[in-house]
């Protein structure tokens, strides 16, 4: 029996950067300096330059990036924000939390990415921002997102929470919009040893508005003056030091991805298992490996039956989901029938070409029998 392959391999890539970790560990304890310090600060001028944006404030997680974001942008009641129904819940919730109403769109059927035709489908005169979810790993065709909503005043926020170094046009992920929105949960192409996230932007006033309130509300250089309605959701500086010691690795940990990308590209042609198509004006980061493929359900407990783990990314649209159901406004088949049919492959950085071959034979050989025979 082979040796199982997993999902994701984190104690892999976590040897790199093992010993640094603990180092950053050991100066933090001996210190006691756990909430803010000099890791945070140290880290959010590297992810914004990184970024290519002038600034990064760190928080809590990636939800409460997006819900500070859209207050922050002052949406909220009355207001509505249109987004993927093809998206992580978190994206809809923070819509929700920050008080407006989400509106629902369709995607691309090859990028499963949202356009600015889908985007002008669902405006209307209560619209005040769109959510562009760069799913995957790839980016949405953020010129002509940006261009639409400077037209019609809308904000524009990026949910990059899988997209940490993807570019449009040469551009980075969260440059391009008012603002952009990114989760370090551990397993992100670049991960924290537990929550954290972080918005990053080029408007001054936008970033401190999400710093105070991200910090109870404080007015700058005040502990006790609380200036608006915030919450606690502040990156601590354990998570801010690993992350800045995992940066200066996240390219190369990037490029490892697209390799594998390639071989999964290689084993799986010819047969009816399709990648999901990246543009050529996109770099995708390729946080999951997500395929198309028929009958789903049985493909995956095949591969789990030959020790392959796999995932689903996302079996239920948020538009269906019962949480949010009530804000859908009619059927939208491109992510209903990708839900149906998506299965996320193994992918991190130190997989070989060996597991990638074993995958995509096992994936081959578990397409139903008619499919294979077409093929």
């Amino acid at each position: 029996m082979n040796p199982p392959v997993p999902f994701l391999d984190l104690a892999a890539t976590h040897q790199e950067v093992a010993e640094a970790i603990t180092q950053a560990w050991a100066q933090i304890l001996a210190a006691s300096s756990f909430i803010g310090g000099s890791h945070v600060e140290g880290f959010e001028r590297d992810w914004a330059a990184y970024c290519q944006t002038s600034f990064a404030v760190g928080v809590g997680n990636g939800t409460d990036a997006l819900v500070l974001a859209l207050r922050a942008l002052d949406v909220g009641a009355g207001d509505e924000v249109i987004l993927p129904a093809n998206t992580f819940v978190a994206t809809t919730e923070a819509v929700v939390l920050a008080g407006a109403v989400p509106r629902f769109v369709d995607v691309d059927p090859d990028t499963l990415l949202m356009g600015a035709a889908h985007v002008e489908e669902a405006l209307s005169e209560r619209t005040a921002a769109v959510i562009a979810v760069h799913l995957f790993g790839q980016m949405c065709d953020m010129d002509a997102l940006a261009q639409f909503c400077s037209r019609r005043g809308l904000a524009l926020v990026e949910d990059a929470a899988q997209a940490h170094g993807a570019t449009w046009r040469g551009r980075r992920a969260g440059s391009i919009g008012d603002i952009g929105c990114f989760s370090f949960y551990p397993g992100k192409n670049l991960g924290a040893l537990g929550d954290g996230g972080a918005v990053v932007t080029d408007d001054a006033a936008l970033a401190g508005r999400v710093r105070s309130m991200a910090d109870h509300g404080r007015r700058a250089g005040s502990k006790y003056v609380h200036d608006v309605v915030g919450t606690n959701s502040r990156l601590d500086n354990v998570q801010a030091a690993a992350l800045q010691i995992k940066l200066p690795h996240l390219d190369g940990w990037n490029d490892a991805r697209r390799q594998a990308i390639r071989w999964y590209a290689d084993a799986l042609e010819g047969h009816d298992a399709r990648l999901v198509r990246v543009v050529p004006d996109a770099q995708s980061v390729h946080h999951l490996a997500a395929v198309l493929v028929p009958r789903r359900d049985e493909v995956a407990a095949v591969l789990a039956e030959q020790g392959v783990a796999s995932g689903v990314h996302y079996p239920v649209p948020c538009h269906r989901q019962a949480a949010y159901a009530p804000y859908a406004s009619g059927p939208l088949p491109v992510c209903e029938d990708a839900a149906d049919r998506l299965l996320s492959l193994p992918l991190f950085p130190t997989i070989t070409r060996e597991q990638v071959a074993r995958v995509g034979a096992t994936v081959r050989d578990a397409l139903p029998v008619e499919v294979r025979r077409a093929s």
